[in-house]
């Protein structure tokens, strides 16, 4: 029997396409994954697809894709997926060390302040589920980027305002390219998971669950911008 055949009869999928959430992606990551899929399960086929917000969710309900990296919220859409909480993306507000909101003497900015300069945002992917706007006032210009390092890069040449993930923005706040300031209304943190479908998924699909609940090192940079709930409890 040929190898592929024995593979396919032992439970592993032929394809199985996994889906980022574009806070975590991380292209070396990525590429360790696929390396180490590959030798593991040397006749499966691999896709990734890198999108934003519920565009993760909706890439996982409506389209082939039996696995994702980054579903917003602790709480599955279908009783068909199963989840498993990653941790919190910790938000904070900055500006670049130029920009006039850096400087401003006010303890707290308000919202009135803040909508005078333009919201730097990643739009939401989905195509289906209802698209979110991650920060944005009323009256206020907005700024449509395609990923996290164009959002960053903007921020640290002074093009806008808003939040970046907590860890991503700290170098560069303690560095002072980027000043953190404090908001009326700030951000609340965003619960993430990895969600995989329990109808059709194999081995594939369970070896990538396990290696996630393990916290295996193979896994650790998607995980460098997460507040892990692990890590939370050491803290209190």
């Amino acid at each position: 029997m040929p190898d592929e055949l024995q593979q396919i009869n032992a439970g592993v999928e032929r394809q199985v396409n996994i889906v980022i959430n574009n806070l975590l992606y991380q292209p070396q990551t990525t590429a360790d994954l696929l390396t180490w899929l590959h030798q593991q399960f040397p006749f499966t086929r691999f896709q990734i697809s890198r999108q934003v917000y519920m565009g993760v969710w909706d890439s996982l309900l409506y389209d082939d894709y039996q696995l994702a990296i980054g579903v917003t919220g602790s709480e599955s859409l279908s009783n068909n997926i199963s989840l498993l909480p990653l941790g919190d993306i910790s938000w904070q507000f900055v500006v670049a060390q130029n920009h006039p909101l850096a400087s401003h003497p006010a303890a707290v900015l308000t919202d009135d302040m803040l909508r005078r300069y333009p919201a730097i945002n990643i739009e939401d992917t989905s195509r289906t589920l209802t698209r979110r706007v991650a920060w944005l006032l009323s009256g206020q210009k907005e700024i449509k980027v395609p990923d996290l390092s164009t959002k960053l890069a903007c921020h640290l040449s002074g093009l806008g305002v808003g939040f970046l993930p907590e860890r991503l923005c700290r170098p560069y706040v303690e560095s002072g390219a980027l000043v953190a300031r404090s908001v009326v209304n700030p951000r609340q943190p965003s619960p993430l998971s990895i969600a995989w479908k329990n109808a059709g998924s194999g081995k594939v699909v369970s070896e990538m669950a396990e290696i996630f609940k393990q916290k295996n090192a193979l896994v650790s940079g998607f995980l460098r911008m997460v507040d892990r709930p692990a890590e939370q409890k050491k803290i209190v």
